[in-house]
């Protein structure tokens, strides 16, 4: 089996001192008010002048702002995390010039996440220990996994969640074993009663992990409704709020990455559709239904996952009629309600919506695998101005592979 070499980041846990939490806040803190003074001097530049201020140009802003006596103290962090800053600005504006983003936006200082990203200048690895820039102890660290044999972290990325909690994420180079060749192939149909269904007929049952956990959530934000703004009160009722949220989050991304996992290792060809979540989204029904089932991360998962390990991930139009096409004879049903989950075609054979679903799924990619043809349903009578929903649309669609 072939093996490649990849980036991969491994995060932990960690526990700062008062000493240490007291100047990652600083550094957070810093990095925010740097990336918004340069946002705001990009975006003052060009509504005044059309000028496009770039990287350069900041860093060379960032040392005049540290000899005002108005930001003084940003001498009293590393200065490894305000020059990351403004480069992650600088990727910011790439994508949104690339139409992949919409415009970069200001930092709340209220926000309670927050992060800082360190590279090999301002962090000293010795021994299996980190220590920061500026700091004289390293951090206590709970190594839940091993670093690969050899290798040293290239960045370090700390940060705070809402719920309190710190984390370091450190970049490291990898080796990658190719899973074994395989001949299957599955079509993956998402949905919310189930949440995929395979072209084999399997289906996956939603764990539905923010229902669970709905009681405790609204309790401990009636709570905070209560406290009184500004108070210290206020501050551990938002983490309670907090807490619970990480948890269905945890859980949540636990079982996906369990999921995916087991996909990418059975399957060598795997076909989904590309849905439009944002649009979904709008379905006030639905919404909080559709955010807790996470089909974007099942993407993303899966994106990574495939190239990972030498599969073939097949991304088909979200507007390919999956639900209402009869994977047996081609039969087009002219309506198909959400409320049908089952249904009998012309032709004699008696579908479950959603596993006949994932059979025309998997052929759809399969002929865009074999041909490179588009995928197009047989039939285009879409009236405009129809809402998006998953599915239950006619417009012609093309098959796109993802490598």
């Amino acid at each position: 089996m072939s093996e490649h070499a990849v980036k991969r980041a491994f995060r932990f846990r960690f526990y700062p001192t008062p000493e240490q939490a007291d100047l990652l806040n600083r550094t957070f803190g810093c990095v925010r008010k740097v990336y918004n003074l340069a946002l705001e001097a990009r975006t003052t530049a060009w509504r005044l002048r059309q000028e496009r201020v770039g990287y350069n140009a900041t860093s060379a802003m960032l040392t005049a702002w540290k000899k005002t006596g108005e930001l003084a103290f940003l001498n009293e962090v590393s200065c490894v995390p305000l020059q990351q800053c403004l480069r992650h600005l600088q990727g910011a504006f790439a994508a949104f010039w690339d139409k992949r983003a919409r415009y970069p936006r200001f930092k709340s200082k209220r926000r309670s996440r927050a992060s800082a990203e360190f590279t090999a200048s301002a962090f000293r690895w010795r021994n299996g220990e980190l220590t920061l820039a500026k700091m004289t102890a390293p951090l206590d660290i709970v190594w839940s996994r091993p670093l690969p044999d050899g290798r040293s972290p290239s960045t370090v990325t700390v940060s705070r969640d809402s719920a309190g909690r710190w984390f370091v994420s450190l970049l490291c180079g990898d080796t990658i074993e190719q899973a074994p060749a395989t001949t299957a192939a599955v079509g993956i149909d998402a949905g919310l009663d189930h949440l995929v269904t395979l072209s084999t007929g399997e289906k996956i049952a939603n764990p539905r992990h923010e229902r669970a956990d709905r009681l405790r959530l609204a309790l401990a934000q009636r709570n905070l409704a209560r406290k009184e703004k500004g108070s210290a009160n206020r501050d551990k009722a938002r983490r309670k709020v907090a807490r619970i949220h990480a948890r269905i989050t945890d859980r949540r991304r636990d079982h996906l990455h369990q999921l995916t996992t087991r996909l990418v290792r059975e399957n060598q060809t795997l076909v989904i559709e590309d849905l439009t979540v944002r649009n979904m989204l709008k379905n006030h029904r639905l919404a909080r239904a559709i955010s807790d089932a996470a089909w974007t991360t099942v993407r993303e998962l899966l994106t990574y996952k495939c190239a990972w390990y030498g599969r073939d991930l097949i991304v088909i139009d979200r507007w390919y009629p999956s639900s209402k096409l009869c994977s047996a004879c081609g039969h087009l049903v002219e309506k198909m309600p959400l409320h049908v989950r089952s249904w009998i075609c012309p032709c004699g054979a008696v579908h479950d919506r959603d596993v006949n679903a994932a059979r025309n799924i998997l052929a759809a990619g399969l002929a865009v695998s074999a041909w490179g043809a588009g995928v197009r349903p047989q039939r285009g009578n879409l009236r405009s101005g129809q809402r998006a929903v998953k599915q239950e649309t006619r417009r012609a669609t093309a098959g796109i592979p993802v490598r």
